[in-house]
């Protein structure tokens, strides 16, 4: 070859894309080490040389951050959780205050969305909102860790998971709430949600509620059903309590989303709330003021989690040092539990 080789020629010869030949010069665990050998191998036959001012182009800032929202089962066709509707706001306008540009795109946890965002120069940090399994994404979140990717996530914080998280007290929410029915003399109840170690949000606000009754003595008075963030299954749930004959005086729901769908299972079935049943929700989404009843809940401060997720994943791309952060919960009171 008489030309000066580059990162195309190496590509052509050994089989793979361009942006492979890269991240395998670049030793990146994302390529296997067979392919990253022989990329490597083919590369000093052809005597290749990275050009430096291409690739010091290549790394500098963007000013933009990518925004990844992971798609959720919802009762409609959005895939979209209403809760990180309201937090796209407030980042966006973080984004806005800090000059730096959002990068929105909407993923299936399945896909290859850990690919190197900063190496392609598209952003220069990743913002991760979802709920979903975390046990299903945990090993991309940790891939993005061992290449150096700047990323900050959504959720609870937790020694074994890679990254800085920003999170809601999940635990002090679920209490505060249950503080609050059992104050209002109810005595029997059931907790909605799913409360597996692969969904730590819900499974935090899950102990923060049998905790609470515990302490007073009422844990032999609840029962639980699981459930995902969507209203048909919190329908679904609330409909297997009736038929089981295990309505209690207060249900507690792992989000309002579930919440509705206990509203809605307990209309068809002729059951008052609050009158019969008291029903409380967790996130404070719009709608929840606007629900027959009111539905009281727990609200995460989506205008707060915005710019802390935004200055925390700033900070980290400026090599600062960064730290997980819980946010303190708070609980919004309305009609569906009987005390307004």
């Amino acid at each position: 070859m008489k030309e000066k080789a580059t990162s195309f020629d190496i590509a052509h010869l050994a089989g793979v894309s361009q942006s492979t030949v890269s991240r395998a010069l670049n030793n990146s665990p994302l390529v296997n080490l067979e392919t990253r050998e022989r990329v490597q191998r083919i590369a000093q036959e052809l005597n290749y040389k990275v050009d430096k001012n291409a690739s010091n182009l290549r790394k500098q800032k963007s000013s933009t951050i990518a925004l990844l929202l992971f798609e959720d089962p919802t009762s409609d066709d959005s895939m979209i959780n209403p809760f990180f509707l309201a937090m796209l706001g407030s980042i966006t306008r973080a984004c806005a205050k800090a000059n730096y540009d959002l990068l929105v795109s909407f993923q299936n946890l399945e896909d290859d969305w850990h690919a190197e965002y900063e190496d392609s120069n598209k952003a220069d940090g990743i913002i991760l909102l979802g709920y979903g399994n975390y046990t299903d994404y945990q090993t991309k979140v940790a891939q993005l860790e061992s290449q150096g990717t700047h990323f900050v996530r959504w959720g609870a914080p937790d020694k074994d998971h890679p990254g800085v998280s920003i999170g809601c007290d999940n635990y002090q929410g679920g209490q505060s709430i249950t503080e609050h029915l059992i104050a209002l003399g109810k005595k029997t109840f059931a907790f909605i949600g799913d409360n597996g170690v692969h969904a730590p949000e819900f499974m935090a606000r899950y102990r923060g509620y049998t905790d609470t009754l515990e302490k007073h003595n009422l844990t032999a008075k609840s029962v639980q059903r699981n459930a995902i963030s969507t209203e048909d299954d919190g329908s679904d749930a609330v409909r297997s309590l009736i038929e089981c004959n295990e309505v209690p005086e207060a249900i507690v729901c792992a989000s309002d989303l579930i919440a509705m769908g206990a509203l809605r299972a307990l209309r068809r079935a002729n059951i008052n709330v609050p009158q019969d049943v008291a029903v409380v929700g967790y996130d404070n989404i719009a709608v929840s003021a606007y629900t027959t009843p009111a539905l009281s809940t727990v609200q995460q401060n989506t205008n707060l989690a915005g710019e802390l997720l935004v200055d925390t994943l700033l900070r980290a791309i400026n090599n600062e040092k960064v730290e997980d952060y819980l946010m303190p919960a708070d609980i919004i009171i309305r009609q569906s539990c009987g005390s307004e």
